[in-house]
């Protein structure tokens, strides 16, 4: 297929679209910058919310990977609510010129305060910016899709775990810090558990979901089973031979927080036991 792939200068975007390419996918990368774009991709710098035809402007693809969205590690930004429409009306867009297979990027914080395993049915009562932003456009993609008869797939990632500093995430924090040599990392205690999914497995998962079209809806992004923080920023450090220790106490839980909260696998799982998604 040839995937449009937006955000793709991105933390996510960048292993998602070299994903995809190693796949057998052609891909249109799409972004503010192509810095960090796999040279293999077709590369477009632009604002895509500025195109007047998305869908012919980025060569008519025959699927879209929407990964764009803004402050994704700020969970109270303004930003989550004041681009919303503009991701809705270039989605609209898109499949009112002809696009018949659209993937949006989602988050496990669209569920809000939720403990045990998290589903396609299970509710949503998302408690930050970004959460309800993103339950939002869900809502929106489900609609739109329906009434122009396209498939969907709403990817719903969950913790990832790399030691790229590139990234906002507790560990590319922990990466940057080791490399300015701190020997100290502040930290809660580190006894919520989440489902933690390496980068390189987040980014194979996600360009497996999208490179088929038998499983489609809402399909979770993730490693099935939790583990506490604590223990996975621990065996991080040592994974990468890190010097520095962790200040346990230093901050608080966030009140928003689930004590242990995990994706049901079953899709992502099937997904990847045939080899549909690849070319």
């Amino acid at each position: 297929m040839k995937i449009l792939v937006t955000g793709a200068n991105g933390y996510l975007g960048q292993g998602i679209v070299k994903a995809i390419l190693d796949n057998g996918h052609k891909v249109i990368a799409c972004d503010f910058s192509d810095k960090n774009i796999d040279s293999r991709a077709e590369r477009i710098v632009c604002n895509m919310f500025e195109t007047l035809n998305p869908y012919e402007e980025f060569g008519e693809p025959d699927c879209l990977l929407h990964l764009a969205w803004r402050d994704g590690f700020v969970h109270n930004s303004d930003a989550h609510f004041n681009d919303l429409a503009k991701h809705c009306q270039f989605l609209q867009k898109m499949l009112s010129c002809g696009l018949k297979k659209v993937a949006v990027m989602g988050t496990m914080h669209e569920i809000g305060f939720f403990e045990g395993s998290i589903n396609e049915t299970t509710p949503c009562h998302p408690q930050t910016c970004y959460g309800i932003a993103k339950n939002a456009l869900r809502d929106y993609l489900q609609m739109i899709a329906k009434q122009y008869n396209a498939e969907w797939k709403w990817l719903r990632g969950y913790y990832i775990v790399g030691n790229s500093g590139f990234g906002n995430s507790i560990f590319s924090k922990i990466t940057a810090a080791e490399k300015e040599g701190k020997t100290e990392f502040p930290f809660t205690m580190g006894q919520n558990q989440y489902d933690f999914l390496n980068y390189e497995d987040f980014c194979q998962q996600v360009a497996a979901a999208v490179g088929q079209s038998k499983i489609n809806g809402i399909i979770n992004i993730c490693s099935g089973r939790p583990e506490k923080l604590a223990d996975r920023v621990e065996r991080f450090i040592k994974e990468n031979n890190y010097k520095i220790h962790l200040k346990y106490g230093a901050f608080p839980d966030r009140e928003y927080d689930s004590k242990a909260v995990w994706g049901n696998d079953a899709k992502i799982r099937e997904i990847l036991a045939n080899e549909e998604y690849k070319a």
